[in-house]
């Protein structure tokens, strides 16, 4: 019986079902708006050809020897005594080797290349934001601005962002698929992540780290902004949104788990609230240290010795 007659019918079969599966699948991180989410899908597809140089040779001789060494082929060699080849040690010692410490070699290049912690390059400064994870959404801080907004967040093209990122809660973990990186918030902890987007348009980013009830709708919104105008006029919009004023007092009310929170603004914000979330979670002893760490980080290097 011919192999042949088989493998038709299961080819498309198995094209059939992978665009089922794949249809409702939106491939963002395929899909870059920034520079650093660029250079991850590319790390991805070198390592996914890389990876193929084993997998295809392999597919192909599984089914080309079961063909060739079929019952029914009687011209196919019979060694049944046959034990040992260099060649073939060679080839499945040596060739996965090289695989291996090709691909380590540049995953330990583009570790350090794409740090969270490091500042990009580039020689406009950083649009500083603080973000607080909650249950079970997201506060953001602009200092610089002296604003705040749940849920949403606007930042400029082609300028890097520099987010500041705690937890008042649980851990969870800060992503923009679109623009690449992610990295985790930690309460009592401050960790850093540098982003930038090279195309205007309308971002999700979320939480990537389960963290309850609420865990699947913890989204926000991420605009960019083509100019510098158009986000001083997002900015404008929230301190003109009805004069709220984000406090010790508010914060602690916005603080309190909830479910699909809308977005809302903050047109002024307590000086140094975000240092302040931080420094409640730790022991007196550590405050100072953790005052002194803060402020070096306010002036890092271009090579990220922040924390």
């Amino acid at each position: 019986m011919k192999l042949t007659k088989y493998l038709k019918p299961t080819g498309w079969l198995l094209a059939s079902a992978a665009a089922l599966l794949l249809s409702g699948c939106d491939a963002v991180l395929l899909d870059p708006k920034g520079s650093i989410g660029v250079q991850e899908r590319n790390l991805i597809y070198t390592a996914f050809g890389l990876m193929l140089i084993v997998v295809i040779p392999v597919i192909v001789m599984t089914f080309l020897f079961a063909w060739k060494y079929r019952a029914t082929n009687k011209d196919a060699k019979y060694t049944p005594n046959w034990a040992h080849s260099y060649k073939i040690e060679a080839v499945v010692w040596l060739v996965p080797l090289a695989i291996v410490v090709f691909l380590s070699i540049l995953n330990w290049k583009t570790s350090h290349e794409l740090d969270p912690f490091k500042p990009l390059d580039h020689p406009e400064q950083p649009l500083v934001i603080e973000a607080v994870s909650m249950d079970w959404k997201w506060l953001f801080i602009y200092p610089e601005q002296g604003i705040a907004s749940v849920n949403e967040i606007a930042i400029p093209v082609n300028r890097p962002v520099q987010f500041k990122i705690t937890s008042e809660s649980v851990m969870n973990t800060l992503s923009i698929p679109a623009l690449g990186g992610m990295i985790y918030a930690m309460s009592g902890m401050q960790s850093q992540l540098h982003l930038i987007a090279d195309h205007p348009g309308e971002f999700e980013g979320r939480s990537a780290n389960y963290s309850g009830a609420g865990f699947s709708d913890m989204i926000f919104a991420v605009h960019a902004v083509p100019t510098a105008g158009d986000f001083d006029a997002w900015v404008n919009k929230v301190k003109q949104s009805g004069g709220k004023t984000l406090d010790q007092a508010s914060y602690t009310e916005l603080a309190k788990p909830s479910e699909k929170q809308p977005v809302a603004y903050y047109s002024t914000v307590e000086p140094d609230l975000f240092r302040t979330v931080i420094k409640k979670f730790m022991k007196s002893d550590f405050s100072k240290q953790t005052d002194h760490v803060m402020d070096m980080s306010q002036h890092g290097g271009q090579h990220g010795t922040e924390e």
